[in-house]
């Protein structure tokens, strides 16, 4: 974590339903005041346990949580320093935006005038002033969510949890939902813990990002660690793209090591840490370059023949396969205004990277 202090401390954490289903196993996190932490991972990996543990709307089976300074152990969901997002937004349909933002002081015996000014505030906040008026049925989903958000907003809890708030948003949407969320977290101040299991969202949105496997949290880091320098197989996988092989380690050599990979070449790589025997080697298909003529001797370097291109506007996808049936995937961005691009299926091509961007895996 960096040096915001902590106002989530997940500690030893562990839920099981059953007595032998293991939601979450022994999770260690600390999540720092103001901080933008999301929760990621594929589904059934325990992140949204994870979340509902912290609302209390879930107890551990083992460890404790602490928020804001207190135990969480016996503390109803009501009585923490907390509110929640839901996927489904759980806007009530019988009522006016306005009311539907104010009806949670409005149960906790907040004064009319106080609470009527509190929610046009959390309205303003998520720019829908000017829909107080309406009905849940005249607004788009985008504006549902937006409603959904101030009603949380408007108890000015100390944590703002959001399960996979944008994910029945269109393409579009989602990706100007993302920026809005970032640009209001930063204007309340107050912490967000967002579960999502779509790498982009969490990697566009937070300052830090837990990745969860098999209940397991398997590395915590910001986006650009997490994306440049995965600690194990999973983690390089799950996040964005990546080639990855198999390779065995064969000697050291200063600061590098030698492994040779399967169907592919011996190499010598940048490595200061301790590794031996089977490893995984992975690299990301927008660090490799292809060209028609031979690269220098100071980059890994193959043949390749291309066996498919696909077309994504602003970049082409293109997979290739060596003498020895290894596939590997190269992201070329089309920085160029063509309409063909310079190869063709069945082009014989080399295809290289700088050693230092290949990542050596001992998990």
């Amino acid at each position: 974590m960096d040096s915001r202090k902590p106002i989530i401390s997940i500690r030893n954490v562990s839920k099981r339903f059953g007595g032998s289903v293991v939601a979450v196993d022994n999770a260690n996190v600390e999540i720092g005041e103001g901080e933008f932490f999301a929760l990621l991972g594929p589904s059934g990996c325990g992140k949204t346990t994870l979340l509902r543990m912290l609302a209390g709307f879930e107890n551990p089976t083992e460890g404790e949580i602490i928020i804001d300074g207190h135990r969480m152990e016996g503390v109803d969901p009501n009585r923490r320093p907390v509110n929640m997002v839901f996927q489904s937004y759980a806007v009530f349909p019988h009522m006016s935006v306005l009311k539907n933002v104010g009806y949670g002081l409005r149960v906790t015996g907040v004064p009319p005038d106080e609470t009527q000014r509190r929610a046009l505030e959390a309205l303003a906040l998520v720019k829908m002033e000017q829909y107080a008026d309406r009905m849940p049925n005249q607004l788009s989903g985008g504006q549902r969510q937006r409603v959904a958000l101030a009603r949380a907003l408007v108890k000015r809890p100390r944590v703002l949890l959001l399960d996979e708030p944008l994910s029945a948003l269109d393409a579009k949407l989602r990706e100007a939902m993302q920026l809005e969320l970032v640009r209001l977290q930063h204007a309340v101040g107050i912490t967000f813990v967002i579960v999502t299991h779509d790498q982009d969202e969490a990697l566009s949105m937070a300052n830090r990002i837990a990745v969860m496997e098999s209940g397991k949290v398997r590395q915590i880091a910001a986006p650009a660690d997490l994306y440049e320098f995965p600690n194990s197989r999973f983690v390089a996988d799950f996040i964005g793209k990546m080639n990855l092989f198999e390779g065995q380690v064969t000697g050291a050599a200063g600061n590098s090591i030698v492994i040779d990979i399967a169907g592919l070449n011996r190499i010598t790589v940048p490595y200061s840490g301790h590794a031996q025997g089977g490893v995984g080697v992975a690299v990301r298909p927008e660090k490799i370059r292809i060209d028609h003529a031979e690269p220098p001797n100071d980059r890994v370097k193959l043949r390749g023949k291309v066996t498919e291109v696909a077309y994504f506007g602003d970049e082409s996808a293109v997979f290739l396969e060596n003498a020895t049936g290894v596939n590997i995937n190269v992201n070329v961005p089309n920085d160029a205004r063509r309409t063909a691009a310079p190869f063709a299926i069945g082009d014989e091509m080399w295809i290289s990277w700088n050693p230092a961007d290949t990542l050596v895996l001992a998990e």
